[in-house]
C-alpha cells in the first residue's frame, strides 16, 4: 500500500526544475508545485483536523502561504515534499497549540465525518476522526507524515514516550472502535 507520503517523496525529482523556477519568483511554477501537493496533503490535515474540512482546507492554504514566504530557505530542492508535509504538520499543530476549535457547520454531524475523498473504509476514517486530539495526531504524523517518535516528540513538545503511548492508545481504540 502506497502511502500520501510516498507518493508525494515519488514527483521529488521532478519538484526540482519547479522549485528552483518558485525560489526566482515564478509564480505560475509555485502555483504548478501546489497542484502537485495539494491534494495529497489533504487527508493528513483532514485528519488531524478530527474531519473539520473548512479547518484543513484552512491549513493548507496556510501551509502553501509559509512555503512560498520560506522558499528561500528550503536549501535540497529535492527534499520540497517532505517539507512541505512537515511545515503543513507545523501549521497544524501551532494553530491547535493557539486553542483554535474546530469549526462545526450544524449540517454535519460531528460523530460521523466524511473526508473529502474517495474512502475506502469510511469506518477507519470516523474511528480515527474520533480519537482524542493527541493521540490523532501522533497516529497521523507517524503513519501519514513518515514521522519518527524523536520529531514527533518534538513537533508536540512531548517526551519521546509519550509519542509512544499515545501511538499505542490511538491504535487500540481503533481497534475497539472498529470491532
Amino acid at each position: 500500500m502506497q502511502t500520501a507520503a510516498m507518493a508525494i517523496d515519488s514527483e521529488a525529482d521532478d519538484d526540482a526544475p519547479l522549485v528552483d523556477a518558485a525560489q526566482s519568483g515564478d509564480t505560475e511554477a509555485f502555483a504548478a508545485l501546489y497542484r502537485r501537493h495539494a491534494g495529497a496533503l489533504m487527508p493528513m490535515l483532514w485528519r488531524l483536523s478530527g474531519g473539520d474540512r473548512p479547518l484543513a482546507e484552512d491549513w493548507l492554504q496556510d501551509a502553501f502561504v509559509q512555503a512560498w514566504r520560506r522558499l528561500d530557505q528550503l536549501r535540497d530542492r529535492k527534499a520540497f515534499a517532505g517539507w512541505l508535509r512537515r511545515l503543513a504538520a507545523n501549521v497544524a499543530l501551532a494553530d491547535r497549540r493557539r486553542g483554535r476549535l474546530a469549526t462545526v457547520d450544524a449540517e454535519v454531524d460531528p460523530g460521523a465525518p466524511e473526508p473529502p475523498w474517495p474512502a475506502a473504509d469510511l469506518d477507519l476514517e470516523r474511528a480515527i476522526a474520533a480519537l482524542p486530539d493527541r493521540a490523532r495526531q501522533v497516529l497521523v504524523l507517524f503513519h501519514l507524515s513518515d514521522l519518527g517518535h524523536a520529531e514527533i516528540a518534538e513537533l508536540l513538545g512531548v517526551d519521546i514516550g509519550t509519542s509512544k503511548a499515545q501511538l499505542h492508545r490511538a491504535r487500540k481504540l481503533i481497534k475497539e472502535a472498529l470491532q
